[in-house]
């Protein structure tokens, strides 16, 4: 399967799974081989191609030729400073059985170290000088009228953190809106577990509710909770795209720089998100709040995965200049050296999409990648979200909050279309109108320009207008 498959009419899981699905002879293989080698199938997802199995630490090494061990590192969730946590480390070469080659294309799981942080930050009270409700945002972005993500649903990754009843409760009461239908998903023995920990994961969990059921109160919200690992995170999205409906959208604000995943892991991941868009899921993704470098120390720009899947919506992050409810200006969200900024700039890993060929997209040693973002939002934490975390009412920015902004807006728009936007980057580019363009400022390596740039991609969204103009496409 290719991102040209995602352009087509969208599939069920049952057409997906009879055209791009593991070929049953192909499971039947895996589940004998490593069936003899005293491993045992759990389970067996031929339209996601996941097999779960089971064995000892000692079983599993020799079976995949690796080393596992026992070790602690820094806790990515959140802002958790200091925190740890432990976890299997693997160390050597990773191989499979001979009769397996060409046949497993990634084993995950073994190594469950943390593998994805929460792209949020909180603001200090000194410094917020302006904050909004999500529904203040919705109207200072003109999300169309008439619209409430009535027969949508949402889905949230989680990597951590929970939500307490109470809290959603209080917040919804608070915006005189009724509380919408919110549901926790278990993925991989993970749970809705409040820690009361406002900046720590509890944090992403909140804001993207409270985001998400905002702006799009109508909508079921499906959150997903699984392992912070690169296991967890597959199988989070998997469990999210095959679902029956599928979501309208999926909001996704964890992530890490693409030279964090080992090469398996990322193009497991990517090949989940590409099931997602072939499905109809619209995936948006946090960009990165550590500007152009994405926190690395090596001096080079990176950009944060899964937002530089082209099959997702990357989202970056603005500063913006308005009244409650009218809108007056943005620029790049920077707020210096180790107080966050969009990320943004040009992938490593993926080349450059056929939507993005005319985007003037940044090329590094004469080839081009994906550009990062596609588009933007409000994420400056201090002209940030009004939200409430474990019981105390805070203000929250970063990208962490652009993605579920920009997957409420897909649901609103997907409730007035009639039918699922999917892969929406390549009609987003087409369309020439639907965004304010965000031309000062900048990510670090990267500036805000005219027309698409590597800090707020398209620009922000002009809900209105980009509903008249996806209709007119569709029509």
């Amino acid at each position: 399967m290719s991102t040209s498959d995602a352009l087509g009419s969208q599939l069920s899981r049952d057409e997906l799974e009879l055209r791009f699905g593991a070929d049953p002879e192909d499971a039947d293989l895996v589940t004998k081989t490593l069936s003899s080698l005293g491993l045992t199938v759990v389970s067996t997802d031929l339209a996601s191609r996941r097999i779960r199995i089971r064995g000892t630490v000692s079983q599993l090494g020799t079976v995949f030729g690796t080393t596992l061990e026992d070790v602690t590192s820094p806790v990515q969730g959140g802002n958790a400073s200091g925190a740890r946590v432990a976890h299997r480390h693997r160390t050597g070469a990773l191989s499979v059985p001979r009769a397996l080659d060409g046949v497993v294309t990634a084993v995950l799981g073994l190594d469950d170290r943390p593998q994805a942080r929460a792209q949020f930050r909180v603001a200090q009270a000194q410094a917020a000088s302006v904050s909004y409700t999500p529904i203040q945002l919705g109207e200072i972005y003109a999300f169309p009228a008439g619209t409430d993500g009535t027969g949508q649903t949402v889905a949230i990754i989680e990597l951590g953190g929970g939500f307490e009843e109470s809290d959603l409760k209080t917040y919804f009461s608070g915006l005189g809106v009724t509380a919408p239908s919110v549901s926790a998903v278990s993925v991989d023995g993970a749970k809705n577990q409040p820690g009361k920990d406002p900046s720590g994961a509890d944090g992403e969990v909140l804001l993207d509710i409270e985001v998400v059921g905002a702006l799009s109160p109508a909508a079921k919200i499906l959150v997903y909770f699984a392992p912070n690992t690169d296991a967890g995170f597959l199988d989070a999205v998997a469990s999210a795209s095959h679902a029956d409906p599928a979501p309208t959208a999926m909001s996704i604000s964890w992530g890490q720089s693409e030279d964090q995943w080992t090469a398996q892991a990322r193009s497991a991941l990517d090949d989940a998100l590409l099931d997602a868009a072939v499905l109809g899921v619209t995936v948006t993704a946090a960009a990165g709040d550590n500007g152009s470098s994405d926190g690395s120390t090596d001096g080079a720009n990176h950009a944060d995965f899964p937002a530089s899947s082209p099959h997702a919506l990357a989202c970056g992050g603005t500063t913006l200049h308005a009244t409650t409810t009218s809108f007056s200006s943005e620029t790049v969200w920077n707020n210096g050296s180790g107080s966050g900024a969009t990320g943004g700039g040009v992938s490593d890993v993926f080349a450059l999409p056929t939507w993005q060929a005319g985007a003037g997209v940044p090329t590094s040693s004469g080839s081009g990648g994906r550009g990062v973002p596609d588009v933007a939002g409000n994420a400056d934490p201090n002209t940030g979200y009004q939200v409430l975390v474990d019981g105390t009412r805070a203000v929250y920015g970063g990208t962490s909050a652009v993605a579920p902004l920009w997957a409420a807006l897909v649901a609103r728009l997907v409730q007035s279309l009639g039918t699922p936007l999917g892969l929406v980057q390549p009609k987003l580019y087409a369309l020439g109108t639907g965004f304010r363009d965000v031309t000062s400022g900048n990510n670090g390596s990267f500036s805000a320009k005219a027309g698409w740039d590597a800090c707020t991609g398209l620009g922000t969204p002009n809900g209105a207008e980009l509903l008249t103009a996806l209709k007119a496409t569709t029509s």
